[in-house]
């Protein structure tokens, strides 16, 4: 909504323009008529519509040309006063005025016109009949008023349609010519139509009608007003009226009937609640609201947005096979003015065996756009209708920004639920392999993937001890010398190398040297294509040993050359290191040499599993009486057990782990 009218009066001197302005403010005609009026000011609560007015007005005998045409730039209305009972003021309105206007301003921004016909308490007879054809030859002009200013007949009136055609035009809705609904207020009131459409089924029942009428109006329309709505509809259009719903036809022919009857308000009020401005275009605050995200913070869907999305999917996946063919993610993205997603999407995300992406891929690419790009996630949010749906203030509130990773690391836990892993790796050492089998496919499948249609993320989901997490594979561009500060961020470090390329190692060792020695952020080494034989490294060490140098887990073998669907062990792992940095696991192995597997093998020995099973068989399979729990001797017993139990497990740390 503008925040202030500007108003200007022209027109042949003696009509009465100063008139009108006065008797408008004092309620009276005046006696004494100045040459111009000062611009005076309406303030916002004494105007039907609630925003600030300014008059103006305008007088051949004390200004130039000059501060006409800055006036006729400055205003949002023009009104061009004319005498009922003058024929040249009524001439002059198209010899000179009209064109006048049109020529001082801009083409792009149309300013409304209103045609005033003062002092009609001179003559018996109306002006309508000459100012018609006017009328029909200037889309500009949006409406005729026949006032008098001696007897404030339609004063009031005048200012008003002069400040609704500035709030509520007619120009962008309407064409009179042709008497039809534009096609650009067409195509918002039918996005406006679908996003209303709760059930996708092409009609708005009564319980959808009342939310839109809640949703613009903040009232609900009584039943008896709902069936006379409907019955008005029915009466003038065959098909405007379908199971008792609304159709997208009636809707837009009511739209229709409300400009017609001069009611553009209730057009305006939808269109604005929807987010159009003045020339119909979604409003840029409306698709961008503010959003804070400090640095090292992370965006992410919270329950609320992930809840409406998924509303979205499930009325658009109409054969409910839980995923979306072709048809259907056209139908989904109808509401945007382009399709958002192309034909990377599919090998981002999970799939069917159609290539049609499933609930659990469309989820995880909502996830990676908001992760990536908010801003580009609030505005699809917007063209979805979420703040309306959902009842938000803005789409903003369907976003949870976390807190900063360093504090995540002092408080040793998060509530992060997505994670990132850039990948990195010579080129042919398998990096793209390794992402394409995070989303269950295998290397026959990946060789018909078109390059044109590669892509260089992967999202899917993983658990960490039953909760469920996105773990977001990036694949690094192997050019060393450019790794920007997007290549280095991320929560995990996965080096990829190739065990049958002897060269392959030493760019991973290169990277890790360089730029994640000496950072917080845990790496894990990538043996990949383990299907193949290996060769030795050309490198100083061995990959076994550099991992053990720089304390890193061994290397992960991997391959994708399966006949089924890769084993995703490894990025349940990686997800694991990503959300536990500060515990270091140093180990994922059975290598017997390292403190993780000394560890796991002292806590598996014979001599901890007999003491462990003495103390059982003693403390808990005992029958132990009421008597026993009430004496001394026995908690004694059990704790002289308990002592003995935590004195031989702190020798044995000792004896096996602190020499290292």
């Amino acid at each position: 909504m503008r925040k202030d009218v500007r108003i200007l009066l022209v027109g042949e001197p003696k009509v009465g323009k100063t008139s009108l302005i006065m008797s408008l403010v004092s309620e009276e005609f005046p006696e004494v008529v100045p040459y111009r009026a000062e611009e005076i000011t309406i303030p916002a609560d004494v105007t039907p519509e609630r925003v600030p007015t300014h008059i103006v007005d305008y007088s051949e005998a004390e200004q130039t040309d000059e501060q006409l045409f800055q006036e006729i730039s400055k205003a949002n209305v023009i009104c061009i006063v004319y005498s009922v009972n003058s024929k040249k003021s009524i001439e002059k309105v198209t010899s000179h005025w009209i064109p006048l206007i049109i020529e001082n301003t801009d083409k792009d921004s149309r300013v409304p016109l209103i045609l005033v016909g003062n002092k009609s308490d001179l003559v018996e007879h109306s002006s309508m009949e000459t100012i018609l054809p006017i009328m029909n030859q200037y889309s500009e002009i949006e409406t005729c008023v026949e006032c008098s200013a001696k007897n404030l007949k339609n004063i009031s009136e005048l200012f008003y349609y002069a400040q609704k055609a500035v709030l509520h035009p007619t120009g962008p809705l309407y064409c009179p010519e042709k008497k039809n609904m534009k096609l650009l207020c067409a195509k918002a009131l039918t996005r406006i139509f679908k996003v209303s459409d709760l059930d996708n089924d092409g009609i708005l029942n009564d319980h959808e009608l009342n939310f839109f009428q809640r949703t613009c109006f903040n009232t609900p329309l009584e039943p008896q007003a709902l069936e006379d709505v409907k019955n008005v509809v029915r009466k003038n259009l065959n098909d405007g009226v379908c199971d008792n719903g609304l159709t997208l036809k009636g809707f837009l022919f009511l739209h229709t009937l409300f400009i017609q009857r001069g009611r553009h308000e209730t057009t305006w009020t939808v269109l604005r609640r929807f987010g159009y401005d003045d020339d119909l275009e979604l409003n840029q605050d409306y698709l961008f609201p503010p959003l804070k995200i400090p640095p090292d913070c992370t965006t992410e869907l919270n329950h609320n947005a992930y809840l409406f999305l998924q509303s979205v999917f499930d009325k658009h996946d109409k054969d409910r096979d839980c995923a979306l063919s072709p048809e259907e993610l056209k139908d989904l993205f109808d509401v945007f003015p382009y399709m958002p997603w192309g034909p990377d999407v599919n090998n981002t995300v999970c799939t069917n065996e159609q290539g049609w992406i499933t609930y659990q891929g469309y989820l995880s690419q909502w996830t990676l756009t908001t992760y990536l790009d908010v801003q580009r996630c609030l505005e699809y949010l917007g063209y979805l209708g979420y703040s309306i749906v959902a009842e938000q203030e803005s789409h903003a509130a369907g976003i949870t920004v976390t807190r900063a990773k360093k504090i995540d690391l002092q408080k040793k836990q998060t509530q992060r639920s997505v994670f990132r892993c850039n990948v990195f790796g010579d080129t042919g050492s398998g990096k793209s392999g390794f992402l394409q089998a995070f989303l269950g496919r295998n290397l026959r499948f990946q060789k018909t993937i078109k390059e044109e249609h590669r892509s260089y993320y992967a999202i899917s989901t993983t658990y960490v001890y039953g909760q469920e997490k996105y773990l977001l594979l990036h694949e690094v561009f192997p050019d060393f010398d450019y790794l920007s500060d997007a290549d280095l961020a991320c929560d995990i470090v996965c080096l990829v190398y190739d065990v049958s390329n002897p060269y392959s190692f030493e760019y991973c060792a290169k990277v890790f040297k360089q730029y994640f020695m000496d950072s917080k952020t845990p790496c894990m080494m990538i043996a990949a294509k383990s299907d193949l034989q290996e060769v030795k490294q050309m490198y100083g060490c061995t990959p076994l040993e550099f991992c053990r140098r720089h304390k890193m887990p061994p290397p992960q073998s991997f391959t994708c050359n399966t006949t089924a669907a890769p084993n995703r062990d490894i990025y349940t792992k990686l997800t694991t290191m990503a959300m536990y940095p500060h515990a270091r696991l140093r180990c994922m192995c059975t290598c017997n040499r390292c403190t993780f597997c000394l560890c796991q093998n002292f806590l598996n020995s014979e001599l901890l599993q007999t003491v462990r099973a003495k103390l059982y068989a003693v403390v808990l399979r005992r029958h132990v009486s009421q008597a026993d729990l009430r004496s001394s001797t026995f908690w004694l017993k059990a704790s002289v057990g308990a002592t003995v139990f935590a004195v031989l497990g702190f020798a044995m740390y000792r004896v096996l782990l602190k020499p290292r």
